[in-house]
């Protein structure tokens, strides 16, 4: 699919007298890369939960692949491509890798669990393959809780993969890590670049820039600004948001 994947026309989420989100509006490309930064409760992750059915909003619509979605609930939406990963990691600590994977894959399958065993061996095969995609092809029997926290949030975005979505949500997929395992986060997102489009949420300005084909500002709940990385970080009212000191420098 080319063109527009995603658009979201005035979205509007109160909390009682709290606005979250204020009207917001922006469009995703299918292919790119797009990211969505802003200041600490500007509302971003309330338009995360929004986009992927985890919170109805109050009122604007939801267009994605085409159709209106603003009513389904989150696993209609899944189930038609529009996947998110957490801001807190969530994978089943206590299994393999390779199992971790299987059930994510085996959740789209109308069959259930009784299936033929070449079935499960496909399935495996498929899951070892989604292992290796996202770096953890050497440790399919290492149980998640073993795993260093960069590699439990590089299992966590090959579980949204073996989704297969045509959109995925990454809610500040760095959170936490340090220098070598977000540049491994980094290099896993290029990876996807073309064949999965992502929307981002992230904290992470370096990592944003090098990753964004596009990015909007979120401030108050209203977005302010939707470009290139260029444009964005010379745009005057992004840099008032950010007070000129968390931007990168062009190079």
């Amino acid at each position: 699919m080319t063109g527009e994947l995603l658009r979201i026309d005035n979205l509007v989420k109160r909390f009682g007298g709290l606005v979250a989100t204020d009207h917001a509006s922006l469009t995703v490309q299918a292919g790119e890369i797009h990211a969505l930064i802003g200041p600490n409760g500007a509302g971003k992750t309330t338009l995360i939960h929004q986009l992927s059915g985890a919170l109805a909003p109050t009122s604007g619509r939801i267009h994605f692949a085409g159709q209106e979605v603003t009513g389904l609930p989150m696993h209609t939406r899944a189930q038609r491509g529009l996947v998110r990963s957490y801001q807190i990691t969530s994978v089943f600590k206590r299994l393999p890798v390779l199992d971790n994977i299987a059930l994510a894959l085996q959740s789209r399958e109308r069959a259930g669990f009784w299936r033929p065993a070449r079935a499960d061996r496909a399935r495996y095969a498929a899951a070892a393959a989604v292992a290796e995609r996202v770096g953890l092809g050497a440790q399919l029997q290492r149980p998640a809780g073993a795993l260093s926290h960069g590699e439990q949030r590089q299992l966590e975005v090959g579980l949204a993969l073996a989704l297969q979505p045509q959109l995925l949500l990454l809610d500040e997929p760095m959170a936490g890590m340090g220098p070598h395992e977000a540049e491994r986060m980094v290099a896993l997102l290029q990876s996807l670049r073309g064949s999965t489009t992502l929307l981002l949420v992230e904290h992470d300005m370096d990592a944003v820039f090098r990753l964004a084909d596009r990015i909007s500002t979120l401030v108050f709940g209203r977005v302010i600004a939707s470009g290139t990385p260029a444009e964005i970080r010379e745009h005057p009212e992004v840099r008032r948001a950010y007070l000129g000191d968390e931007l990168p420098e062009a190079t």
